[in-house]
């Protein structure tokens, strides 16, 4: 086995969840994740914890689907039970085929999310990581070959997570006493926000590995002006290409898409919090300097803003605080990396990708 593999399944076990003697873990990985799982099961076994496997296949996902009557789908209660059983979730994403579920009806998938929300919001409650494990699939959707994007994923994950959490808390430090943000970037975003009473969390891959993102969640109503997402989107298996949002009062009035348009709608459509911005996420891993059609990856480029659709995230608004939620968590991306700065209060705070506290910034 490579020993990047082991490495890989430590930093999940230790850094990112804590495991201890125990704790009833839930590994859910697809076949061809088999190595890691191994691996990750070495590092549980050593540390006296209860581990079970749910194996993902997206083709038998997709023929269920396929089958469903848009109606039909409901919470499946013996998992929602299992997951309340459970202490921590390592999820593991991967695929034979990276468009297995691209002839789904975009309804089907709004309502497979509905029926999923009460499990979501029960995993949130635990201790939970999303990583990946390298496939053949994935490298073609990167358009790189399998060894490249083999080594483009551990160099991502296998880094010195407390000098990237430390590189971050500089932004933190910005965000968190904010009271309003404000992302421009060429002709088709001007958008602001309030954060005011809002927290910022800092990603250092403790809940995504790899992490390398500050990010906050907006006050729900505050969100007014319109954002261009110049950088693609695969959704269900299919690619949202040039995506345009105008919000007022916090909501989507308007979208459009160059291409798939119909897979954003369905988005918009799933409940009323999805027509709500959930997340700001400012992407802060300088170790992750390509576009791959992988958002796990992509949002953590230095150079990127995300906005997250849909559900808002727990550590980020107080219990006074209204919370946006959503079956949904849909994260788009902006490219920040010419002709763009974020304000925060009025004061410049990135300007064409580089941060005030980057060598080269220019306010």
């Amino acid at each position: 086995m490579d020993d990047r593999i082991r490495r890989h399944a430590e930093i999940l076990v230790d850094h990112c969840t804590d495991i201890e003697a125990g704790d009833n873990v839930l590994v859910r990985a697809p076949a061809e994740a088999d190595d890691l799982v191994v691996a990750l099961y070495e590092q549980l076994g050593d540390r006296g914890a209860r581990p079970v496997t749910s194996w993902s296949n997206s083709r038998a996902g997709s023929a269920y689907a396929r089958e469903m009557d848009v109606e039909d789908f409901e919470t499946k209660d013996h998992r929602l039970a299992a997951m309340e059983e459970t202490d921590v979730v390592i999820m593991v994403t991967g695929s034979a085929n990276s468009a297995e579920s691209s002839d789904i009806d975009p309804e089907k998938s709004a309502a497979a999310g509905r029926a999923r929300q009460p499990i979501l919001q029960e995993r949130l409650d635990k201790r939970w990581v999303i990583t990946q494990y390298p496939t053949a699939a994935d490298a073609q959707k990167a358009e790189m070959s399998t060894a490249a994007w083999t080594d483009f994923v551990y160099e991502a994950v296998n880094r010195d997570w407390e000098a990237q959490r430390e590189f971050q808390d500089q932004m933190v430090a910005v965000l968190d006493p904010a009271e309003e943000v404000r992302i421009v970037s060429g002709d088709g975003t001007d958008l602001r926000m309030s954060v005011d009473g809002m927290r910022a969390s800092n990603d250092y891959a403790k809940r995504n590995l790899p992490g390398g993102e500050a990010f906050t969640s907006p006050v729900p109503d505050s969100v007014e002006g319109e954002v261009r997402f110049d950088m693609p989107l695969i959704r269900n298996g299919r690619e949202i290409r040039d995506a345009h949002l105008t919000f007022e009062g916090g909501e989507v009035v308007s979208h459009s898409a160059d291409q798939n348009e119909a897979v954003l709608a369905s988005v918009l459509e799933t409940d009323d919090g999805a027509r709500r911005v959930g997340e700001l996420g400012i992407g802060m891993n300088r170790g992750i300097d390509e576009f791959t059609y992988n958002m796990l990856f992509d949002e953590k480029m230095g150079d990127t803003v995300h906005i997250a659709l849909g559900n808002a995230l727990e550590e980020c608004v107080p219990d006074d605080r209204e919370f946006n939620e959503s079956a949904m968590h849909v994260d788009m991306l902006v490219d920040m990396s010419e002709n763009s700065r974020i304000e925060v209060d009025g004061e410049v705070v990135q300007r064409n990708g580089t941060f005030r506290f980057e060598e080269g910034f220019k306010g």
